[in-house]
């Protein structure tokens, strides 16, 4: 069997942000635009990437118009401003919906277009402009991913592009952003980087190189979400987070994800919701529906979470999976329902049409319909 990997340079540690300016020298860049939103700015992240980009003698343009679950227009506004401030180079600073819109930027320049006629698969033809992106979220593992979400404000839904052409050159990972971050956030946050583990960890294209990713950021999840949600000061939980968050990105961006992301980017697509948080309701209704599919998997997703599987079968072993995956969700705050997020009922039926025809629905481990989607979406309400 062939197995085929991608990822991009990785800088990992605290104080990487500070290399961001001198990453993009080495690609080349003479101007570049950095792609940051207004809490990465609040919190004075953005001006470290400034003065990175000064001090290795870079020009900058800012572009920071960008909201929860990005949208194709922001896109286009940014992929505008790039060319009126005539760059040659990309720094997206922040979470997944700025790193998303970044790489989506990067298309538009050199490919042109609506984001639109990107969705899907390798539709991507001509080579992107060098692209440095740097995560500030331990969450959405974008800046290592060939993935790129972004909202379809006309069909109200989020488009799944997939791409090794959105693979960045260069990805930071500086483990001192989340100290800024809030217990909120980062409960939100830790809970997509756990979903991303256990779906690429049971996805029918998950290799060997992508379980030794994702089974890494299980046992780190379960060893340092409760205290990374505790405390802004734990830099060992922190640092942590950020490694899971990391390997967890390499690990869904090679096996792909499964029916949670599916779901969530339709949700996602109507609804203002943090996706963390609709990860963090559905994924262990989707454990359980794909328990069936492989037990074995789930045995080991136990075992990597810290239970005592001695004595039992793959199913037992796998339904202690899913009741920690429960607990650890009580234990940090995040939302247990849809409804108490605002989703309503009768969306399901449209939401569970949607979510078929998302790319992510391709690699989950059991066949699923329309009717099973909706029978998971009533359960998680």
């Amino acid at each position: 069997m062939i197995n085929k990997f991608v990822m991009p340079e990785v800088i990992f540690g605290r104080g990487s942000l500070q290399q961001v300016g001198e990453s993009c020298v080495r690609l080349g860049a003479k101007k570049v635009l950095i792609v940051t939103d207004a809490g990465v700015i609040d919190a004075g992240w953005n001006e470290t990437v400034v003065k990175s980009c000064l001090d290795a003698g870079l020009n900058y343009a800012c572009f920071h118009d960008i909201t929860t679950n990005p949208k194709d227009f922001e896109a286009e506004n940014g992929a505008n401003f790039y060319i009126e401030q005539e760059c040659d180079a990309i720094i997206g600073v922040g979470g997944g919906s700025v790193i998303d819109i970044a790489k989506a930027v990067a298309i538009l320049v050199t490919n042109g277009g609506k984001i639109a006629d990107y969705e899907g698969v390798d539709r991507i033809e001509i080579p992107l402009p060098p692209l440095v992106m740097a995560g500030t979220t331990a969450g959405s593992g974008s800046e290592v991913s060939q993935f790129s979400v972004i909202v379809n404000t006309e069909k109200k839904k989020k488009m799944t592009i997939v791409s090794k052409s959105l693979v960045p050159d260069i990805a930071i990972v500086d483990p001192e952003t989340l100290s800024t971050k809030s217990a909120r956030l980062t409960a939100s946050t830790g809970l997509d980087v756990l979903t991303h583990a256990i779906e690429s960890f049971v996805s029918i294209a998950a290799t060997p190189m992508t379980d030794v990713f994702a089974k890494n950021a299980i046992k780190l999840v379960s060893n340092n979400l409760r205290p990374s949600v505790a405390s802004k000061l734990n830099a060992e939980a922190k640092e942590n987070m950020a490694m899971a968050s990391l390997h967890a990105g390499l690990a869904f961006s090679n096996a792909i994800l499964g029916a949670v992301h599916a779901m969530s980017h339709s949700i996602g697509g109507r609804y203002p919701l943090l996706h963390g948080d609709v990860n963090a309701v559905l994924l262990p209704h989707v454990m359980e529906f794909n328990l069936l599919a492989n037990p074995k998997r789930f045995q080991e997703i136990a075992e990597l979470l810290g239970e005592n599987i001695n004595g039992l079968t793959p199913f037992e072993a796998g339904r202690k999976a899913i009741e920690h995956v429960k607990q650890l969700s009580i234990d940090i705050g995040a939302p247990q329902n849809l409804s108490e997020m605002g989703f309503e009922e009768k969306m399901i039926q449209k939401i569970s049409e949607l979510s078929l025809q998302d790319a992510c629905m391709i690699t989950n481990p059991r066949d699923i319909s329309a009717n099973d989607v909706e029978v998971l979406l009533r359960k998680a309400l």
